[in-house]
Formats: C-alpha cells, structure tokens, sequence
C-alpha cells in the first residue's frame, strides 16, 4: 500500500476541519482506529487504511448516512487489499475479506468495556518505555498529530516520532495480544493510562474554543471517569478524573464574546458548572480515604483551590504554592516549576515569581507557550514592557490556537 502521511487527516490538518464534513471524520478516527486495530492486529495498517479512506471520502464526495461506519468499512477493505499482496498473509487476508456492503447501517464492533480504553491498555504495554507507550496511545487513540505530542512532553519532534516508530515495532515484533488484560494485570499499566489521558487532555484544555477538535476534551473526560468506575479502588485514578472534572467545569467561562481566551483570574466564577465541582470533590473525598497520595491527586488539589474562588470569592494562592512544593517532590520537573513560579509571584510578589522563573530550564520551556505568557504577564507587572512585548512575540510564534491567539494579541496591542 502506498503510505500516505497520516498528519494530513489527523485531528487538526483534516480539511477544513471546521467544516461538518472535516469534523465528522475528525470525530470518527480514534473509534474507527480502535476497531480496525482491533480486528487487523496491526496499529500502522489500520492509520495508513483509514488514511487512504478519508481521502476517498474527501475527494470523492461520499455522502454516507454513518460516516463512521462508511470510513470503518472502507478503511478495512483497504486494509485487506494490502494483506493480500503480502504473501505471508495470503491466508489471514482471505479468512478476513468478508466486508458487509452495508456500509450505511454497518454497526461497527462494541467491545467490553470500551474498544478505545482496551487500545489504551495495549498501547500502554509495561514492556515499552512510558514515555514511548504514552505517545504511542496520545497518536493512536487521540489522533494526536507528532509535533503536538512533543510539545507536551516538552520534547523534539523528530526524537518523539522515533519514540512512537520504536513502540509500534515493539507491539509487533513481541507479538502483544490485541486484548484487554486481566484486571489483575491493570495496575502495571495504570501510570500509562493516566499519563495518556492526562496529557491528551492537557491537548484540549489549551483549546479554550475548542475550535480544533471539539469532541477530544468531552472524549477524554468519558474515559477517564470509566477508569475510575473500573478502578475505584485506585486513589490516582480517582484523582485524574476530579482534575478534569474540575478543567471542565470552566468551559463556559474560558471565551469571551470576541472569541479570545479568558485567564483562569479573571473568569466569572458564576459560569462554572457548580455540579462538575461537586462531583470532584467527592472523588476526591473517595481517594482520601485510601491515604495514598498521589500527584493526581495534588493537581486536582490545586484546581480545587481555584474553583473555591466561586464560594469565597478569592483565591488562597499560599495554599496552592504549598501544593506545588508538594507535586514538585512527587513529580519535579519544569512544567510543574513555572506554575509553581506563577502561584509565588502572587503570595511573595512578582520579583520572586521572576526568580523562580529565570532559574528554570530555558531550554526546556522556549517550545511551551505557557512559559512565554507567564513571563510576559510578569513582565508586564514589572513594569518591563519592552520584555514583555518579546515574550508575547515569542508565544505567538508557537501557533498557538484561535482563541489563546486573540488573547496574546490583545496583551501585545495593549502595550503598544
């Protein structure tokens, strides 16, 4: 099969993905990857067969009343295609080459409990890297494009797609089953779950609009509240599911009537969803009861601390610095630290916020807009306009999403 770059109908280059068309396919990919997995056993064959059956559908204007179903099924028989020019899979194609042409009303598998947790789980094998094995599922399950996946991990492009090439040989030349492992074998994986959606969430959440993918965010939060219900004798599981509980309650308020991004700060508190918070503080209620501590845990501690604001009508910033002294020694790292330095620059000032700022990894942070809008709001604070206008420049140079872009260029005009 001629291998097609997959990035171009991934969740942010499909199309027009603001088009219904873009977005229906965009919406459909991590199921429809997840069944073709699930049946050809091969992670490549099924994203180059879905690839090609996107484009099929895209230039040839299909109109299909299950676009899923149609993508599923062309997709497969691509697939199949491929097998039987390879002649070692002579007969394995043949067993398989029974396609319904009820591509309209084609259910595609349900498996149990979800077919996408189930690919998570494989993906997250404990025989590969953590690092390997979470990218490896943010590509696969979220249709997450390399470059994305490797500004979150802070990371460069072309050592994260090494990483990912590496995991999908591995899955295939040590021959994991494409199954759902015994429950007694999910604790080794946990980890690799957790981060994968951690992080893939941390994707969304930067889309205040939600404007690149709408459904990732709402996808997300469903799998990580199943592995709560599947799991909920696990503190960490219970926490990762609070911390995106609590993200989520602020959609409403994250994107004022200009379309540009609204700080957390400066939100209205009344436009959070009172009943998502709620529901966060019970899972976190559930999770202490089992006095292990985690860093989802923390995290979901600090989000917690910020939505208070709605009741108390301010924000206990000393609190939340003590919390990140606490991540920083379960979970040190960069990203941790310049949040960390945020959250001072409100209890001791803005020059100790700078401090803590200017003694981080530069290198490590120059590809995070984060880090540029936190210095530039510093900046600015300082009364240091000229830097600030530089980081600005800086973070707007990071193709940041509509809604964030707005914001930054509102900061940007304000100061001249």
């Amino acid at each position: 099969m001629a291998r097609l770059r997959f990035a171009q109908f991934g969740r942010i280059d499909l199309p027009d993905t603001r088009s219904s068309v873009g977005a229906e396919i965009a919406g459909a990919r991590p199921r429809v990857i997840a069944a073709l997995v699930a049946q050809l056993r091969d992670i490549d064959l099924a994203e180059d067969a879905f690839a090609e059956a996107a484009a099929t559908f895209l230039e040839k204007g299909v109109s299909a009343d299950n676009v899923p179903a149609w993508l599923f099924t062309a997709a497969k028989r691509k697939a199949l295609d491929a097998l039987r020019k390879r002649a070692a899979q002579a007969k394995h194609a043949a067993d398989e080459a029974q396609v319904s042409e009820m591509s309209n009303v084609i259910q595609l598998p349900e498996a149990i409990p979800d077919e996408r947790l189930r690919l998570i789980f494989i993906c997250c094998h404990p025989a590969i890297a953590l690092e390997a094995r979470t990218a490896l599922a943010m590509k696969v399950i979220c249709g997450l494009p390399v470059p994305e996946i490797a500004r979150v991990f802070v990371s460069s492009e072309p050592a994260m797609f090494q990483r990912i090439t590496r995991a999908k040989a591995k899955i295939r030349k040590a021959g994991i089953a494409f199954e759902l492992p015994p429950r007694k074998a999910w604790a080794e994986r946990l980890d690799a779950v957790l981060l994968t959606l951690e992080l893939a969430y941390t994707v969304a959440y930067q889309d205040a609009a939600a404007e690149r993918d709408g459904e990732l965010a709402g996808e997300v939060s469903r799998l990580a509240n199943m592995v709560a219900e599947l799991l909920p004798q696990e503190p960490e599981a219970l926490g990762l599911a609070a911390l995106v509980a609590l993200a989520r309650s602020r959609e409403a308020a994250r994107v004022d009537e200009d379309g540009a991004m609204i700080p957390l700060s400066q939100q209205d508190c009344s436009l959070w969803d009172a009943a998502l918070i709620e529901h966060a503080r019970a899972l976190l209620d559930q999770a202490a009861e089992f006095a292990r501590t985690g860093p989802y845990q923390v995290m979901a501690a600090i989000q917690l601390c910020h939505a208070r604001r709605g009741v108390d009508r301010k924000t206990d910033w000393a609190a939340i610095v003590k919390l990140y002294d606490a991540l920083m020694m379960m979970r040190p790292g960069a990203v941790v630290a310049l949040n960390r330095a945020v959250a001072l620059s409100q209890v001791e000032g803005v020059a100790a916020g700078l401090t803590a700022l200017e003694e981080l990894p530069k290198d490590k942070l120059q590809s995070l807009r984060p880090y540029h809008a936190a210095r530039a709001d510093m900046m600015i604070r300082s009364g240091r306009d000229e830097e600030a206008r530089a980081s600005l420049r800086a973070a707007l140079g990071l193709d940041p999403p509509s809604a964030e872009r707005r914001f930054l260029e509102q900061r940007l005009g304000k100061l001249g």
